[in-house]
């Protein structure tokens, strides 16, 4: 007997780290899906009894999730797919289909709202999926599902019927972000504790996250918007901070990241709100992402005021060729600037980074190696190009199809395409020369032991990281890779 109105939502366990760099996951993120946690509460709103299961936090493979779901029986199951954790998802499914035949499985998510179709024909074990944003339609579904209703009124759906798959019209969005619950923080074990996100991303934990926007009005190519789409909405400013304080006095909260695609899109939002916190005196750091255009001296100054500790750019590269190819509407010399008002305000910078876009040739990468050196930027990431579905250069490279072996492998650590005339083998070197020619210089290495020291909690990870860099080295060595770090058995690479 299923237990009635019972759903647990999974985030599926997905490879994270590529082969070979698996020691990187002592210091990568593990935040909750902030996604899971809207859905959670809507449907808690109308009477459903939901639960989560963050697979890849708890370190809980597909066999082991299933087991979970299998004990408790739900009536439904909600599993968040990004492109990365299909497979995972599919066995999990498999798994509680096969001892739970009348439980309801719902998929939803990035890879949903850029290849639904194809995934609800491809699987059968996912029964429904929803497109685009998921609390007011999974609510319908919900709804139709429990008074038999017809399907296609409900907008935003995939569904098989009979032999046919059918994608409902429509995609409604929640217009006014302030009409949603809060997320559903109560419902996570050992929350805020157990969900750090990456290593030097804040200072004094713990940490939360906040989406106080939805929506991107740039279309750079090697991004899927599809989910959230080019509108943008927001919750006001008060909501924002009464959010903020909320986490503080009851979880003990002294981190806030802000995971917004674009959290600087109005210049008066951000000053609004920081001038609530400000008022309050609410003692919070917190992060957030911009653009390179959406940032001036006057609004940092405010920022730092009110407790802006990190702001994230995605600086992408150091080539104005590259950067007219990815559609970024931005120049280097403009990235420059924003990098220094930036520091000069206080606040550090996090340049994100991409290796591999089509177009990447030995002078690109010398650009970037270039421009790297000639910032003030406190910390980066790099990530390895990945033709994400649903972007638009995912569809210049492939039309409509994608090698099945991808799936899995995309991550954004892992190199699933590679430009002409260069060999996955010399990005992945420039990959380790770059990331060691930043980290190596004295003035980041003491800003980084500065900030161990005044904030303990940094240090056990960085260790655990050191060490397994170690092993890995040696292993490649050992084994004739010659230091290389990438395993050798990975799929064939094209850049067809």
């Amino acid at each position: 007997m299923l237990a009635e109105k019972e759903i647990i939502f999974i985030n599926p366990p997905y490879e994270r780290i590529a082969p070979g760099y698996e020691f990187v996951k002592h210091i990568t993120n593990n935040s909750p899906s902030l996604g899971l946690l809207h859905l959670a509460a809507e449907v808690r709103e109308h009477g459903y009894k939901p639960s989560i299961i963050e697979s890849d936090i708890f370190n809980l493979d597909a066999k082991q999730v299933a087991k979970k779901v299998i004990k408790q029986k739900p009536q439904y199951v909600g599993i968040t797919l990004f492109t990365v954790g299909v497979w995972g998802a599919a066995e999990i499914a498999r798994r509680i289909k096969s001892e739970l035949p009348d439980t309801t499985i719902i998929v939803g998510g990035p890879h949903i709202s850029s290849m639904g179709t194809e995934t609800i024909t491809r699987f059968k074990e996912f029964d429904y999926a929803v497109d685009g944003e998921g609390e007011k339609v999974l609510m319908e579904l919900l709804e139709a599902l429990e008074q038999d209703k017809n399907l296609f009124e409900v907008p935003g759906i995939i569904y098989r019927d009979r032999t046919f798959v059918r994608k409902t019209p429509g995609k409604p969005i929640n217009k006014i972000l302030d009409d949603l619950p809060y997320p559903a923080w109560d419902l996570l074990p050992d929350f805020p504790k157990a969900y750090k996100p990456a290593i030097y991303d804040f200072p004094r934990g713990p940490v939360a996250t906040i989406a106080a926007s939805r929506g991107c009005p740039f279309h750079c190519k090697f991004c899927d918007t599809s989910t959230f789409g080019a509108k943008v909405r927001h919750y006001s400013p008060k909501v924002v901070f009464d959010m903020m304080k909320h986490l503080n006095e009851k979880y003990g909260v002294n981190h806030i990241g802000f995971v917004d695609d674009l959290f600087l899109a109005s210049k008066v939002r951000v000053e609004e709100l920081c001038n609530y916190i400000l008022q309050d005196g609410l003692q919070m750091t917190w992060s957030c992402t911009a653009r390179v255009d959406t940032v001036k001296p006057d609004v940092l100054a405010l920022m730092k005021k009110a407790g802006c500790w990190e702001i994230s750019f995605g600086l992408e590269t150091g080539s104005n060729d590259l950067l007219k190819k990815m559609d970024k509407l931005a120049e280097v010399e403009k990235s420059a600037e924003a990098v220094k008002w930036t520091y000069d305000a206080g606040i550090r910078t996090k340049g994100l980074f991409m290796l591999g876009f089509p177009g990447e040739d030995e002078h690109t990468i010398n650009q970037t190696k270039d421009f790297i050196r000639n910032i003030p930027m406190t910390i980066m990431n790099l990530t390895k190009f990945t033709p994400y579905p649903g972007s638009p250069i995912y569809r210049d490279i492939y039309g409509t199809n994608i090698r099945d072996d991808h799936w899995e492998k995309m991550n954004g650590m892992n190199f699933v395409w590679a430009p002409d005339g260069i060999s996955v083998k010399e990005l992945d070197r420039h990959y380790q020369e770059i990331l060691k020619a930043f980290y190596q210089r004295p003035k980041i290495g003491w800003y980084f032991t500065k900030l161990t020291l005044s904030y303990p909690n940094h240090f056990f990870r960085l260790l655990r990281f050191g060490l397994g860099f170690l092993i890995a080295k040696a292993a490649s060595f050992l084994s004739g890779r010659k230091g290389l770090l990438i395993k050798e058995h990975e799929p064939h690479l094209d850049s067809t």
